[in-house]
């Protein structure tokens, strides 16, 4: 019978690819204090919380040298985590050096000029003997998107994202071929990147163009053995940053990260930015107050697609965003993949059923997904 035991030595032996005696770093984070969660959200924390510890100590007997950090969670997925886990992931002769030179906190504030981020590379750099060689994020909001991770990666660790992950998970989605799922990933990957443009619809009424020029879409496959692997758990998708000011058309949300939608949200999109948003489904009011915040959280950051034959789930945007045949849009910053937009925010919305051709640089067409069945 698979247990969660299984799911641990299948995470680090076979996803991750440990070999003993590297540092491994789990990490979660706890209710944010201010947060409103139903009772099942509340619960699925909890469990989050309590499986990310089990993996850890799971880790730390079979591999030795795994610690584990809690921290109450960051305000949205994209910020930047606090200085607690800077320490435990870099160690703490690299965080010190960090705040001595004033970095850390324009690092913390997504304020970084380009000076400060190369300093920031040489600082962690030359402290690489200290930084964690593996590192686990089951905290609830992302760390994906943020420049913790991209340092992280730069000296060569291997970092597994699993944002708003349910321990469910492993008996699904976190089961699948992973070398058939990386193969599909790939050829997908190879098509879109033999284009100059996207373009999607789907029969909610979503249609929409981006831009790739210049851009390349990478895949996410769930196989993280390579130094400075980066990828989301589970994997299962190839997506890429759309060239800034090219997205147009028109979004139709259905799903919120969590939830489905009362009513459906049109998103309108001009010169690459959400202009303007319909309807009155109350997760229109999230979206306007990201929107105030900074005009940059209105970006078209990302294009992805699903690959995951063994994921299901629409409730949860992590699994959701993997099932194979949808696409994902996402507002906010796109700065650690490939795109120029800094800002702490980042959130994913999956549309199911799409249609999306790529258009190549001689002005064919190629069909990748066909009514959300793939093409290749």
């Amino acid at each position: 019978m698979y247990s969660l035991e299984n799911a641990f030595q299948s995470l680090f032996e076979i996803n991750m690819g440990v070999v003993p005696p590297e540092r491994i770093l789990v990490f979660s984070d706890t209710v944010r204090p201010g947060e409103e969660l139903s009772p099942s959200e509340t619960d699925r924390r909890r469990r989050l919380l309590e499986v990310a510890r089990e993996a850890a100590t799971f880790a730390d007997k079979v591999f030795g040298n795994c610690c584990f950090i809690s921290f109450a969670a960051t305000a949205a997925s994209g910020s930047e985590p606090p200085e607690s886990l800077w320490r435990g992931a870099f160690g703490d002769s690299v965080v010190d050096m960090l705040i001595m030179e004033e970095i850390l906190p324009a690092l913390l504030d997504k304020k970084a000029t380009a000076e400060q981020l190369a300093r920031a590379e040489e600082i962690v750099l030359a402290g690489g003997e200290h930084v964690a060689k593996v590192v686990i994020a089951l905290a609830n909001n992302s760390t994906s998107h943020t420049r913790f991770r991209s340092l992280l990666n730069q000296t060569g660790c291997r970092f597994a994202s699993l944002p708003h992950f349910d321990p469910e998970m492993f008996f699904s989605s976190m089961r699948v071929d992973w070398h058939q799922l990386s193969e599909r990933t790939n050829r997908l990957a190879e098509r879109i990147n033999r284009a100059v443009e996207i373009r999607v619809e789907s029969e909610n009424g979503t249609h929409m163009k981006f831009g790739k020029r210049g851009r390349t879409a990478a895949g996410d496959d769930g196989l993280l053995t390579a130094p400075g692997s980066f990828g989301n758990l589970p994997a299962g998708e190839v997506y890429l940053a759309p060239v800034e000011g090219t997205s147009e058309g028109v979004m139709v949300l259905e799903y919120a990260p969590m939830r489905k939608l009362t009513s459906p949200l049109r998103l309108s999109v001009r010169d690459g930015r959400v202009s303007e948003i319909e309807g009155d489904e109350p997760f229109r009011a999230f979206l306007e107050e990201k929107f105030a915040q900074s005009p940059l959280n209105r970006n078209i950051a990302e294009l992805g697609i699903g690959t995951n034959d063994r994921a299901s789930r629409p409730d949860n945007i992590l699994e959701a965003e993997k099932i194979l045949g949808t696409i994902h849009i996402a507002l906010g910053d796109n700065s650690s993949f490939g795109g120029t937009v800094s800002t702490p925010f980042h959130e994913d919305y999956v549309f199911y059923g799409p249609t999306v051709m790529a258009i190549l640089g001689d002005g064919t067409t190629e069909l990748l997904l066909d009514k959300g069945k793939l093409v290749i």
